[in-house]
């Protein structure tokens, strides 16, 4: 299995030069927003690991809202940031940018503070690369290539199976079909090993939650019931204690929060919705201020770590919760956790998008993103906030990026395209298969 990495790269834009950098990128694209996998400048399609990628440049066009806590972040820097989700390593992935697509790389930095255009791009790039706080991967170990190859399976198999009599017995048909592709192709490249280094940090995650079971259970192991029941008792206490501090503390913030209803702007929607849906799958970009004050930053820093150590053991194999259509999604800080960029790949349209999440999971939205500015009113942490829909989706927008430039390896194919063929692929490859699962097959293809 070929696990997957994320990249991120950001320098400050220097002053004056956001225009011009954002005419340059507006070059790359085939349609508003959305890339030329063979333009000059960048030739994403050249990279065989990369899922996705985008340029954007973030100019956060909400820091007035800080006015109304009292707080300012005046002179703001305006980011660019270059970024994309692959397989293997991302720092192999960006030597090989540095080598493949040097020249318009340059071209791009040369706009960006401290970025000289005669000094070493890969060193440049790595220095500037941020890890991100969470990620989400819709099914880890799953490659481009994977994606790609059982594409063209099923296109295959639909012109094979063009060709054959239905009312053959389905054993007939399947074997039919077995033979067609060893002769005919495609061929179908075997999983790649696991790399040693994942898999350690893998098993040591596993160790630490391991270990941290081993610590409560030591009471049970060196005291008596009696005793162990008193220090489990003290332990209650305490988180009891310490969680009461907490509520206390968020009810405070939560009902003092100043309350900002701002609607986007009608040109801020028109730019966001032209470069929507030129493909089956949508990107989105968000950038905002996390709400001011200590509480608010360490209690985002605490989520976004649980969501960390949390998505990869509970959603390892598609689905975040009961949202079926993301593929990837990240966080990231800004600015010392000032600020916090979210940037996701999901099919259908940015309505349904978000009607997927406020419908399914409002309380995560809540969770995750309830200690931004501007965010609608929650009640302890999880009620209230995203169902408040129309005040949520106010939020959403005027926090959301136009994204100059947009990559996607497989153009046309959702996730539910991408699962199928998953399982056409398992079908022609196992050993054996009832008459009832042949039909089922049958009708996947």
């Amino acid at each position: 299995m070929t696990p997957q990495a994320d990249f991120m790269v950001i320098a400050p834009i220097l002053p004056g030069r956001e225009a011009e950098l954002r005419s340059l990128l507006l070059t790359m694209n085939r349609f508003p927003g959305t890339a030329d996998p063979n333009n000059p400048i960048v030739p994403f399609g050249q990279f065989d690991t990369l899922h996705f990628a985008r340029f954007v440049i973030l100019n956060d066009s909400t820091l007035a809202d800080l006015e109304a806590y009292g707080a300012a972040f005046p002179n703001a820097p305006v980011y660019l940031a270059f970024l994309g989700d692959c397989d293997g390593s991302a720092e192999g992935l960006l030597a090989d940018f540095a080598f493949r697509a040097a020249a318009g790389l340059r071209q791009i930095f040369a706009h960006c503070e401290g970025f000289d255009p005669n000094g070493d791009l890969l060193q440049w790039m790595l220095s500037h690369s941020v890890k991100s706080a969470a990620v989400y991967v819709n099914w880890i170990g799953r490659t481009v290539r994977q994606i790609r190859e059982e594409a063209a399976l099923h296109e295959a198999l639909t012109t094979y199976l063009a060709a054959l009599s239905i009312d053959d017995p389905p054993q007939q048909l399947r074997n039919e079909l077995r033979r067609a592709v060893r002769e005919g192709g495609p061929v179908l490249t075997p999983p790649a090993p696991t790399p040693l280094a994942w898999q350690v940090r893998r098993l040591l995650s596993f160790a630490a939650a391991g270990a941290a079971a081993f610590v409560l259970l030591l009471p049970v192991l060196l005291l008596s019931l009696e005793s162990a029941l008193l220090v489990y008792g003290l332990i209650g206490a305490l988180v009891l204690l310490a969680l009461a501090a907490f509520l206390v503390q968020l009810r405070r913030h939560e009902t003092t929060d100043p309350v900002i209803l701002t609607p986007p702007t009608d040109a801020h929607l028109t730019e966001l919705g032209a470069i929507q849906d030129y493909d089956v799958t949508n990107q989105y970009s968000a950038f905002g201020s996390v709400k001011p004050g200590l509480f608010r930053r360490r209690t985002t820093i605490v989520v976004l770590w649980l969501i960390k150590l949390a998505t990869p053991i509970l959603y390892p194999r598609g689905g975040l919760a009961r949202v079926k259509t993301i593929h990837f999604a990240r966080w990231v800080f800004f600015d010392d956790k000032r600020r916090v960029f979210f940037a996701s790949n999901y099919d259908g349209s940015a309505e349904s998008y978000m009607d997927d999440f406020v419908n399914k999971v409002f309380f995560g939205l809540n969770l995750v993103f309830s200690n931004g500015v501007a965010y609608p009113r929650t009640d302890f942490l999880l009620c209230g906030g995203a169902s408040r829909e129309q005040e949520f989706k106010n939020f959403q927008r005027r926090h959301a990026l136009p994204t100059e430039v947009w990559h996607k390896a497989y153009p046309g194919l959702t996730l539910f395209d991408i699962d199928r063929n998953a399982r056409i692929r398992e079908g022609l490859q196992q050993d054996s298969m009832t008459d009832a699962e042949i039909r089922q097959w049958l009708s996947e293809i």
